[in-house]
């Protein structure tokens, strides 16, 4: 174990003579481990000189934890808490009703400890903090004078004969009651604890039977009523007096310190570093600790970062990414002028005034030319830097800002700009295509726009065709344009790769081109007129003959 050895702990018994071993000097601290090497009590305050944090952060209790009752001076005895918490006189079926009726107050680990071994280790750690020994024998104060020493007795008789008394564990027969804690219903059958000192009638739950100010259970069911109310030892002794904040003890002399909302004895009021008395002194509070001006200023204080001193609590302390600066040290590094509540610049950790930065380092804005002066807020983009009002679009010379923006050939554009001079409009509307769109003719179409020039029917996906460069449905082009079958009257309109046959002024489908007698197919045959009709040159025979 580092730091100071520890001392071989005198031993202690419960009154079942479970073995307890005092746990004292040279423990680590259960708050910060891994700072402080080991606990060396202070000379009179309740702290470890190693690392400054109370005693009890290290598990440091006195050695009669066993013996309650004898701690407390009780005479008379209604029988001994056990080793394990449990209260006298209770049968094992009312001590289950009791731990059952705690389960909403079981402490939290303490060293990892669950369980019974969890309520073990709190009890420890409850009977040091709700039955202080200082409060409880004159034999364990160090601070109490001459004068005051029968009146510290009178204290503790009167307590003790008034107030003390420990609390009586039994099971509730009869009517249902309240419970003096939270007014709820005690019921028949119901483990109660009751309080004499407070009244005969004074019932409360197990979970309730806690001290009026900090809220702990009362550790062995040990209290004091104070006007209708329960206390442990430690805040019953509080109500009435004063209570030294650096060794813990309550304070009976007329005269002690009030500093910092809290109580002191004249003589302990000091520095938290050098105990030198602060009473009548200035003093400077850092992380709830009172400091002499002295070592405040050796211990916290900054240094100056160009006259090397330390900068004291009566000078003004000016800092700039963690350096520090006195109020008059705060100079430019070049012309000396002082830059308190002036605007200025910094470089290879020196300070400069705004001209003799803007003279020596400041860039330029790559919209009007001028330096950046310092302080002046600057707009980057790759390579290029401007002024907040110079960068702006191209077009409209608005400022861009923060809004977004779009770069094209070494200029910028705002977003409206940019699609109005670059983004592809349709030929028919004039709009902005966004999505989609249809090319025809190595031009761009909204595709509700690419319509029939007749009929105005969609176009997109469908079969058409085109005449004079306007696009047409396959129905409105062959009703408008195309040739008719002499046959079937119905367009040829050579969309799909429709053949036909022409003859002087008439054409027909090459479906349609047949014999008008025997209805036979006269492509690429040879065909005779008659009249109006078409035939093959056998039914011509047959007609002749």
């Amino acid at each position: 174990m580092n730091g100071t050895p520890a001392r071989r702990p005198k031993s202690a018994f419960s009154e079942t003579g479970v073995r307890i071993k005092e746990v004292s000097e040279g423990r680590p601290c259960d708050n910060c481990p891994e700072l402080c090497p080991g606990f060396i009590s202070h000379p009179w305050r309740k702290t470890c000189k190693s690392c400054g944090c109370d005693r009890l952060q290290h598990s440091v209790y006195h050695e009669e934890l066993g013996s309650v009752r004898d701690r407390l001076g009780l005479r008379e005895s209604r029988g001994h808490i056990s080793y394990d918490n449990s209260p006298p006189g209770l049968t094992a079926k009312q001590t289950e009703l009791y731990w059952t009726a705690l389960a909403e107050r079981t402490p939290n680990a303490v060293g990892g400890a669950t369980g019974p071994a969890a309520w073990r280790a709190w009890r420890t750690k409850a009977l040091a903090t709700q039955l202080p020994k200082q409060d409880l024998s004159l034999a364990h104060c160090r601070h109490i004078d001459d004068t005051h020493r029968k009146q510290f007795e009178d204290f503790v008789a009167a307590r003790n004969e008034i107030a003390l008394d420990i609390g009586l564990a039994c099971q509730h027969h009869g009517p249902s009651a309240e419970c003096m804690g939270c007014t709820k219903t005690i019921r028949n059958g119901n483990v109660v604890i009751q309080a004499p000192r407070i009244s005969e009638e004074a019932l409360f739950h197990p979970a309730c039977f806690t001290c009026s100010e900090c809220d702990e259970l009362l550790v062995e069911l040990a209290y004091c009523a104070l006007d209708g109310r329960l206390y442990c030892v430690r805040h019953y002794g509080e109500r009435l007096k004063p209570r030294c904040h650096a060794c813990d003890e309550l304070i009976f002399s007329g005269e002690y310190t009030k500093a910092m909302n809290k109580d002191w004895h004249s003589g302990h009021f000091c520095c938290w570093q050098c105990d030198e008395s602060l009473t009548g002194q200035r003093y400077v509070l850092r992380d709830e600790h009172p400091y002499c001006i002295k070592c405040y200023e050796s211990v916290f204080a900054n240094g100056c970062e160009e006259c090397n001193k330390i900068i004291g609590i009566d000078s003004k302390d000016l800092s700039y990414k963690d350096k520090h600066w006195h109020e008059a040290c705060f100079l430019c590094a070049k012309c000396r002028v002082s830059l308190v509540d002036k605007q200025f610049g910094s470089k290879l950790d020196k300070i400069y005034c705004g001209n003799c930065y803007d003279a020596q380092f400041a860039s330029r804005c790559d919209g009007c030319g001028e330096v950046f002066r310092a302080g002046t807020k600057k707009m980057e983009y790759k390579t290029k830097q401007w002024h907040e009002k110079c960068f702006c679009c191209v077009v409209c010379k608005n400022p861009i800002g923060t809004k977004s923006f779009i770069p094209r050939e070494q200029e910028i554009y705002c977003a409206g700009c940019y699609e109005d001079k670059f983004a592809t409009r349709c030929v028919k509307c004039n709009k902005i295509i966004t999505q989609g769109g249809v090319t025809y003719k190595h031009e761009p179409w909204h595709r509700e726009c690419f319509t029939c020039t007749n009929c105005n029917t969609s176009l997109a996906g469908e079969r058409f065709t085109s005449r004079d460069e306007k696009p047409y449905c396959a129905e409105c082009f062959g009703e408008l344009f195309a040739k008719r079958c002499t046959s079937c009257t119905k367009p040829i309109t050579g969309i799909g790769g429709t053949r036909f046959i022409s003859f002087e002024d008439r054409h027909w489908h090459n479906g349609c081109f047949i014999c008008a007698q025997c209805k036979t197919s006269l492509v690429g045959k040879g065909f005779i007129t008659d009249g109006q009709d078409i035939i093959c040159p056998e039914c011509a025979k047959q007609k002749l003959m």
